[in-house]
C-alpha cells in the first residue's frame, strides 16, 4: 500500500464520480421518486467499479476492444460530462426512473461510463491495492453525501453548488484530455 497513490486514485474518482456535483441531480431525483436508498445505491456502485477493475478488460477482450480504444471512448464521455458541468447544459437524457437507488444513482451517475474507463486506466498506472483502497474510500464519501444530501444543499446553497460543480468540470476536463492524448498516443504510436 502507498498512501501517495492512494491519496491520487482517490481524487482522480472524487473528480470522476463528481458526487458533490451531482447533488443537485441527487436533490431532483429524490424529489421525483421519493426515497433513495443510500445504503443500497452506495454499495452496488461499489461492487460494479470493483468487479469491472477485475474483469473489465477480460470483458473487453471478449468482444475485441483494446483498453486504449476503450479509454480513448471513455474520455469522450467524460469531456462531454466535464462540458456539462462547467457550461450548466444538459447532453445526456435519461429516461424518467421509477426508482433512483440502482438507476441512475449507482449506474451510471456513480458508477458510469467514465468512472469504469478511468479505474481501467488507473489500473495501467497504479497498484490494484491501493485503487481498492480509494473506490472504498470514495464509497464511503458517496454515502455520506447521499445520506446527507439535502444538509449539503441547505449549507452550500444555490451558487456554492454551481461553483463546487465547475471547479470539478474543470479537473474533469483535465483528465478527459489526458486520458485522451496518453491513449491516442498508445493506439497510433
Amino acid at each position: 500500500m502507498n498512501f501517495k497513490e492512494i491519496f491520487t486514485v482517490t481524487m482522480i474518482l472524487f473528480a470522476v464520480i463528481d458526487i458533490v456535483g451531482n447533488i443537485p441531480v441527487i436533490i431532483s431525483l429524490r424529489r421525483k421518486v421519493g426515497k433513495i436508498e443510500s445504503e443500497k445505491a452506495t454499495i452496488v456502485a461499489s461492487c460494479i467499479m470493483i468487479a469491472f477493475l477485475f474483469i473489465g478488460e477480460e470483458i473487453l477482450n471478449l468482444i475485441g476492444i483494446d483498453i486504449n480504444s476503450f479509454a480513448v471512448a471513455g474520455s469522450i464521455v467524460i469531456f462531454f460530462l466535464a462540458l456539462e458541468m462547467i457550461l450548466g447544459i444538459s447532453l445526456f437524457q435519461d429516461d424518467q426512473p421509477e426508482t433512483a437507488s440502482i438507476v441512475p444513482i449507482a449506474f451510471p451517475l456513480i458508477a458510469g461510463a467514465g468512472t469504469l474507463t478511468t479505474l481501467l486506466s488507473l489500473r495501467a498506472e497504479f497498484q490494484l491495492i491501493n485503487i481498492i483502497v480509494a473506490i472504498i474510500i470514495n464509497s464511503l464519501f458517496v454515502y455520506i453525501v447521499l445520506k446527507s444530501s439535502n444538509r449539503i444543499e441547505n449549507v452550500l446553497g444555490k451558487n456554492g453548488i454551481a461553483v463546487v460543480r465547475k471547479v470539478f468540470g474543470i479537473i474533469l476536463l483535465s483528465i478527459a484530455v489526458k486520458l485522451f492524448s496518453t491513449n491516442i498516443a498508445l493506439i497510433t504510436g
